[in-house]
């Protein structure tokens, strides 16, 4: 593609005038009885946040931040996603303690250590979200005391390939109405132990 045939688009002065915002239309506004996938982050459709097992910590949280989003998908070299990390891995007391649990400063502790790995986690089937409706996922939410719900689809013998991501914060823009935040929680006793010892 030659970029010369693309030309800037023509601009209009907004000095002096008094400016509203859009409504979205009725048909358009999503409710709790609405399909499931329209809340969905359709990985088909938007590049997948990511970042690579041997990045820093820090390093993540700031390509986190530049992207966005509030989590990112941990792959290693062959691009296999390995685990997640979200922005509650990042923040409060967590990072610190498995810094100091491994002898490590902060800057030197990698995001595979803060990352909550692909098999301690649960993830959603697709053929179970073309069924369902947005309560269906704000529940599933609710219940694993996450943020964020994986959807997977099959893609071969014993394979999986993540094709979506659900998102509290982004079904509430959606809504249009304030959800309760989940608090990420422990999902293992080796975490559970780890937080009381500390």
């Amino acid at each position: 593609m030659h970029r010369d045939r693309f030309l800037p688009l023509p601009q209009a002065q907004l000095d002096g005038m008094r400016c509203d915002i859009a409504d979205v239309c009725s048909d358009r506004r999503v409710r709790l009885d609405s399909a499931a996938l329209d809340v969905m982050t359709d990985l088909r459709l938007v590049p997948a946040a990511t970042v690579d097992v041997g990045m820093s910590q820090l390093e993540a949280h700031r390509a986190m931040q530049a992207r966005g989003v509030r989590l990112l998908l941990v792959t290693d070299a062959d691009r296999g996603v390995v685990g997640v990390v979200t922005a509650a891995d990042f923040l409060g007391e967590r990072p610190v303690r498995v810094a100091r649990e491994h002898g490590l400063r902060l800057d030197e502790l990698g995001v595979a250590k803060v990352m909550t790995p692909l098999s301690a986690m649960e993830a959603v089937r697709l053929e179970d979200v073309l069924r369902s409706e947005v309560g269906h996922v704000v529940a599933t939410l609710r219940r694993s005391g996450r943020q964020h719900a994986l959807v997977v689809e099959p893609a071969g013998e014993g394979q999986a390939r993540i094709r979506g991501i659900f998102s509290m914060t982004q079904l509430a823009r959606q809504l249009g109405e304030a959800l309760p935040e989940a608090t990420e929680i422990a999902r293992s006793f080796a975490e559970i132990e780890a937080a009381l010892a500390a």
